[in-house]
């Protein structure tokens, strides 16, 4: 074990990244090293930050704290926390089945953690308020990207969505405050943001009732030193028409939208409580595309919700032919218990069926997906190199998200390439899911 130093893991989704990046910080400022999602964990204290949201995650948070219970109990370490939403939703049921963690805390009341830490090792208080240093994070992601989350919680209420029981009501950050976490960030070197939220075209409803997302993009976009902006996790209802004149206008806003459909089969969308149509959603979708010409739109779908018939998924099957999304993800259906549709529903489509209905979508978009980035074979597309993997440099255009998205595959032998560099690369050659390309 290393005396003050603290192993931090990582469970679920970029905003819990954030999360324990702003920990880290915070950590940092009082004396503590810290290392995030180390292989071989070293620390005498560890902070586990789990994933609550569908059963694969809540079991895998569940086994890595076993995992580090058994690494105390072998005298491997000295301390263990838990933080999140696990926590956040099952903290009494967490305390009483697993009791070998020092301490239990949520997704919004990590800082007392760090309070409670120093409490029990100087045996006083803390002078300031751990909360204060939101700005000052640890970035886990390479020093030239980062994660903006601009909100918590969701009022949306999807009849299979846990996340509002876990986080509650929407919470707008304050936007001056947002802007001040940018321009700290970029001093440290970041160019490119992935803007974050449960539901960010909400953004700003629940200060004034008004949507301000539009604006709070466009004053990101003016800060000195921002090259990349890219947005996720929209909602189709009541889209906010403004944002898409910012992304023409603003160079440096990617012509990219994260928005997740679900589904398109109106009882479908009736039943999950999407409160949108099937007719609006096609509307949305040449819209989008329309006023943005080349975008690239990121969307979600799901198989398998209760009551989900063959003619309701061919539907969603005929959708996506015709919307041709360039970055899709799908997943089954796994029924939460306190949500709507848990406590509502019948988990009634087999899980084979699920399973069938996921493959022959996933197959069509990879199908699609081949097929639109076989289009960019001979297009010179603007680059940032984000790492070198043996004998590759592996970037990203614009069009292209850290984790989830298509990279770009440049030899290594051509030229020396800075991480975290723009370069001009004219693709040569494409597969389903990656680029292949040469810098000019």
């Amino acid at each position: 074990m290393k005396k003050n130093q603290i192993d931090i893991i990582t469970l679920g989704c970029s905003k819990n990244l954030v999360d324990s990046e702003r920990l880290m910080g915070l950590m940092e400022r009082y004396g503590y090293h810290c290392t995030h999602d180390s292989v071989r964990p070293q620390g005498e204290i560890a902070v586990i930050n789990t994933c609550g949201f569908i059963a694969d995650a809540k079991e895998e948070s569940i086994n890595t704290i076993l995992e580090f219970v058994q690494r105390k109990e072998e005298g491997k370490l000295r301390k263990l926390f838990v933080m999140g939403c696990l926590s956040e939703r099952y903290k009494a049921d967490l305390e009483a089945e697993i009791p070998g963690v020092d301490g239990y805390y949520g997704k919004f009341d990590y800082p007392r953690l760090l309070e409670d830490l120093r409490k029990e090792e100087n045996g006083g208080f803390i002078e300031d308020n751990a909360a204060s240093g939101c700005v000052h994070r640890h970035l886990t992601t390479p020093r030239h990207y980062a994660y903006l989350k601009i909100a918590e919680g969701c009022d949306r209420h999807c009849a299979y969505c846990a996340i509002p029981i876990i986080t509650g009501r929407h919470q707008s950050r304050p936007m001056e405050e947002i802007l001040a976490e940018v321009g700290h960030l970029v001093s440290q070197g970041v160019k490119e943001f992935q803007v974050i939220a449960q539901e960010l075209t909400y953004y700003g409803v629940d200060i004034d009732g008004k949507q301000h997302i539009a604006e709070l993009v466009e004053r990101m976009a003016d800060i000195p030193g921002v090259k990349w902006i890219r947005l996720h996790y929209a909602y189709p209802t009541h889209f906010p028409w403004d944002l898409l004149r910012v992304m023409r206008e603003k160079p440096n806003v990617c012509n990219y939208l994260d928005i997740a459909l679900q589904h398109i089969s109106d009882r479908m969308l009736e039943r999950m409580r999407r409160h949108v149509t099937k007719a609006e959603t096609y509307e949305l979708i040449e819209r989008i595309r329309q006023e943005v010409p080349g975008i690239h739109i990121r969307t979600t779908l799901m198989v398998g919700f209760p009551g989900e018939t063959d003619e309701d998924f061919e539907e969603l099957m005929e959708f996506t032919r015709w919307a041709r999304f360039e970055r899709m993800g799908a997943f089954a259906y796994s029924e939460e218990e306190g949500t709507y549709s848990g406590d509502h529903y019948e988990d009634d489509v087999p899980e084979s069926v699920k399973q069938k209905r996921l493959d022959r979508l996933m197959q069509l978009q990879q199908d699609i997906s081949a097929e639109l980035e076989a289009q960019k074979i001979g297009q010179t597309l603007q680059v940032i190199i984000d790492r070198k993997e043996g004998n590759w440099y592996i970037g990203r255009t614009e069009f292209c998200s850290p984790e989830v998205d298509p990279e770009v595959l440049i030899p290594a032998d051509e030229k020396r390439l800075r991480t975290g560099q723009f370069y001009q690369v004219k693709i040569t050659d494409a597969e389903e899911f990656d680029l292949y390309g040469q810098v000019i």
